[in-house]
């Protein structure tokens, strides 16, 4: 009896330079960025790890631009990924949720910017629940003075050259997606580095989970409460009723909803009627990962990669997830979209 061959572990780093072989003429830039990304998401996640033991926990006393409480992991993780970005010297910007307006970097000539939630769910971090990194990456206009505008970086999701995330959960996974299939990699500890587990992820075309705050019911929009009551009502030969799922971690939230299908809402509400997530640095990289794998994504109206940003920090609404659930709400948003305000459910 033989023994079964062995399958050969390949490394993020090396899965990035095979892809880059595949295309003559590639300069290597941005195979190096994404690298260059990998190597913080390590030092995050192993911050992450003993974050309870070194004095990271907790808030800063700060808010950023948000005007959110900014905790000491959350500074930790921004600085690891911006000085990764600094020392390549490819990238002229970054966008972070951290601060209020760019970050120039020294080389005013580098090709790239680079949108970063250094740290998405943070609120998460004290009770030790999943939270994740995010980034999307566009080309610059080329410029004769290469001066660096602002302007350069308000560009549609559609634009995006590369995006992806990372979750520190029970392992810490990466996937990105160059608009070529969506890989994702789990970082072994015991070698320091990203393994492929998936080089072409698929979404479910249909999912039986739901992801949505509904402490915030009252203040939806009829259409969509009439979606959430659909999805909780009892009917064995539609699956239902769906599984609630909210973490509280949009990333955590999506990885979820990658592998198992299912819809991620965050709406526009009564507090937040053009949205709360952010638009450059969560929902077009998410949305380009997602679409990537076979899924939908749209802001209730326009997909959300089409949207053309009027800036860095903008916030948007969002439903994403398996085609056919984004295709269904979308039909009960639309169908009850000319009900009068004071209809009741």
């Amino acid at each position: 009896m033989t023994a079964q061959k062995e399958e050969r572990l390949v490394t993020l780093e090396e899965f990035i330079i095979q892809a880059q072989n595949r295309f003559p003429g590639a300069t290597g830039e941005l195979s190096q960025l994404l690298r260059d990304i990998g190597l913080a998401a390590k030092i995050i996640s192993r911050e992450v790890n003993k974050a309870g033991i070194t004095n990271i926990l907790g808030f800063d006393g700060s808010t950023n631009v948000h005007g959110e409480a900014v905790k000491k992991l959350d500074l930790f993780a921004d600085s690891q990924l911006i000085s990764a970005l600094e020392r390549s010297g490819i990238t002229c910007m970054v966008i972070s949720e951290e601060n209020d307006g760019i970050v120039k970097l020294s080389t005013t000539g580098g090709k790239y910017i680079v949108y970063l939630d250094p740290l998405d769910g943070s609120s998460n971090i004290d009770v030790n629940v999943s939270i994740g990194s995010i980034f999307s990456i566009y080309m610059r206009e080329p410029r004769f003075d290469n001066a660096v505008h602002e302007q350069d970086a308000l560009q549609p999701g559609s634009k995006q050259v590369a995006a992806g995330y990372v979750l520190y959960g029970s392992s810490t996974t990466l996937a990105y997606t160059t608009g070529l299939n969506v890989s994702l990699f789990t970082l072994d500890p015991s070698l320091g580095e990203f393994i492929l587990c998936d080089r072409c992820v698929k979404i479910p075309k249909h999912g039986n989970i739901y992801s949505i705050n509904e402490g915030s019911y009252n203040s939806w929009d009829v259409g969509l409460k009439r979606y959430i009551k659909y999805c909780q009502e009892e009917d064995t030969e539609s699956g239902r009723p769906y599984s609630a799922r909210y973490i509280g971690s949009m990333v955590a939230d999506i990885h979820r909803t990658l592998i198992k299908g299912g819809i991620f809402i965050y709406p526009h509400s009564k507090k937040y009627p053009n949205g709360k997530l952010r638009l450059m640095y969560e929902c077009n990289p998410l949305s380009f990962i997602i679409e990537q794998a076979g899924g939908m994504a749209t802001d209730g109206e326009n997909r959300i990669l089409d949207i053309e940003p009027k800036a860095i920090h903008e916030q948007t609404p969002i439903y994403i997830g398996s085609p056919e659930n984004v295709k269904h709400v979308m039909d009960f948003l639309h169908e009850f979209a000319e009900k009068e305000p004071e209809f009741k459910i």
